[in-house]
């Protein structure tokens, strides 16, 4: 078996793609602890924009929304996403048309899958969300998504947000959505140092105050509310500020 390991970048599992097609069997991931068979010959793919623009147009050709597709799969935390969505390519250019309505192929469960559970996510993070006011009068928004969404979170929060200047930051990928008033971008921010402005603490104790007066403590709701909203979300909600963090 030969295992083709990528940069994880989109590029890099497009590249991986087009070496790893003819082989019989072949292993895609951007994983480099992976435990390994004896017999496992590792390729480090490096990557090459060429290679990979000739695989994307070639799935162009056959379905328009596959690279879609394929974009939210390699966003997400699964370990084996690369291979799924590598599999789902092969299936696409074995039939000759897009597959995705091919219900009872594993490959395809798979990957409707781990694309459920991105977008999935993303439509919860729009409501998890938690901005607090900088001293510059910018809105602050820490998060620690399963996938790496953070790029699809921010046009809706431009349009809700208006002029308002904002950062959304991945605080695990050291990365955030920046906006100045007029666009977004996406930065690497490393550890980024926030100071926020004298009235979040008040704002902070307001929605504390106001969750503590819906809450009735002779009927306890915690796992409901986890049903609701998984733990590992707490840590960036003030009104759950100091409960048990996502590992309980």
């Amino acid at each position: 078996m030969k295992l083709f390991i990528t940069d994880g970048t989109a590029e890099g599992f497009y590249t991986a793609v087009f070496v790893a097609y003819a082989e019989k069997e072949a292993v895609v991931t951007s994983q480099k602890n992976r435990q390994l068979s004896f017999d496992t010959e590792v390729i480090n793919v490096i990557r090459d924009d060429e290679r990979a623009a000739r695989v994307r147009v070639k799935l162009d050709k056959l379905d328009r929304y596959a690279a879609g597709d394929i974009d939210l799969a390699l966003r997400s935390a699964d370990a084996l996403k690369e291979q799924t969505a590598f599999e789902y390519i092969k299936l696409i250019v074995k039939n000759g048309r897009a597959v995705r309505r091919m219900l009872s192929v594993p490959t395809v469960i798979e990957m409707n899958d781990i694309i459920s559970r991105v977008t999935g996510e993303v439509h919860k993070m729009k409501g998890f969300i938690r901005f607090m006011e900088t001293r510059s009068g910018a809105l602050y928004a820490p998060c620690s998504p399963d996938n790496d969404i953070t790029d699809l979170l921010a046009p809706h929060f431009k349009a809700r947000l208006g002029e308002q200047k904002f950062a959304i930051h991945d605080v695990n990928r050291k990365k955030a959505a920046l906006c100045d008033g007029n666009v977004w971008f996406m930065a690497d921010v490393g550890n980024a140092e926030i100071y926020l402005s004298e009235y979040e603490k008040v704002f902070e104790d307001l929605w504390k105050k106001y969750y503590a007066s819906v809450n009735i403590k002779e009927r306890p709701h915690e796992k409901q509310m986890k049903g609701y909203m998984p733990v590992r979300y707490w840590k960036f909600l003030p009104e759950k500020n100091g409960l048990p963090d996502e590992n309980d």
